[in-house]
């Protein structure tokens, strides 16, 4: 009897003593474990935010140089540097355009069909992710990611009035083109609220992945109406109006491939996605 208390006893001072020392030692395992959680979140924001600025680069890339290396070796000899200099215009132009408030009126609230101004000059446009749409991202790295697309749509439709359009005419057309088609079209499509954009708050349900309305349709139409408008050009078909350099047109296009990588895969706004 007195050898089984002894035991008992025995058992009770252990308990007593490793019960803490377990606890404690969850303790420490749950921080750890919560610590290389957190870890592998920052980890993926990293790689998702370097995987979209390269995206970035790329599709700037499309524009400058390519679209302009495309362009200009379509176009007559005398004519190459006004139409190579529409495309780089244009980056200067809409990235300030985009600061001031086209970001705002693409993607602020607003109402179905255009955004508000709560973004104006970059307001409220910070290093944490905007949720609605990017958890992983900056809201800045989305908003220049965006701001590539905003560049290139414009530039794409100066193809269609090469020769034909000075460079001040082409300028006012564009600052009124980016406020009054793209920066609505975008909102409806992508932006919170839109109204062809469901997902987030929307009426009408639409999959545009990487710009297939945004920027293409609304390139292709306003360039087809361009040309209709603006007709021949001066002396077509009496002269010859041979393309100028099919080398510059074929390096263009190979970094306009190029850049594809960043428009099309880098619409997921994620690198593992």
């Amino acid at each position: 009897m007195r050898k089984c208390l002894v035991t008992c006893f025995a058992v009770v001072v252990f308990l007593l003593l490793t019960l803490p020392l377990g606890a404690q030692t969850s303790k420490a395992d749950a921080d750890r474990i919560a610590k290389l959680e957190q870890q592998i979140v920052d980890a993926k924001s990293s790689a998702d935010n370097s995987w979209m600025l390269t995206s970035s680069a790329l599709v700037l890339m499309m524009t400058g140089p390519g679209l302009a290396l495309f362009y200009g070796g379509l176009v007559r000899k005398k004519n190459v540097l006004a139409t190579m200099m529409q495309s780089f215009a244009m980056m200067a132009l809409i990235t300030v355009l985009w600061a001031l408030f086209g970001y705002s009126l693409s993607f602020g609230a607003g109402n179905g069909f255009v955004g508000d101004f709560h973004h104006l000059f970059l307001n409220a446009v910070g290093s944490q992710p905007d949720p609605d749409y990017s958890t992983t991202i900056p809201q800045q790295t989305f908003m220049v990611y965006q701001l590539m697309f905003a560049i290139i749509t414009p530039a794409l439709i100066t193809g269609a009035f090469a020769e034909r359009m000075k460079f001040s005419a082409m300028v006012i057309f564009m600052v009124l083109w980016s406020v009054v088609v793209y920066d609505p079209m975008a909102h409806m499509v992508w932006g919170k609220g839109g109204f062809l954009n469901a997902a987030l708050g929307g009426r009408f349900p639409t999959l545009d992945f990487a710009g297939g309305t945004v920027v293409h349709v609304t390139s292709g139409v306003s360039a087809l109406v361009c040309a209709i408008y603006l007709g021949r050009r001066l002396g077509y078909p009496r002269e010859a109006m041979p393309p100028h350099s099919v080398v510059l047109s074929f390096v263009g296009a190979c970094l306009l491939w190029v850049g594809w990588f960043g428009f099309n895969a880098g619409s997921a706004l994620a690198a593992g996605n």
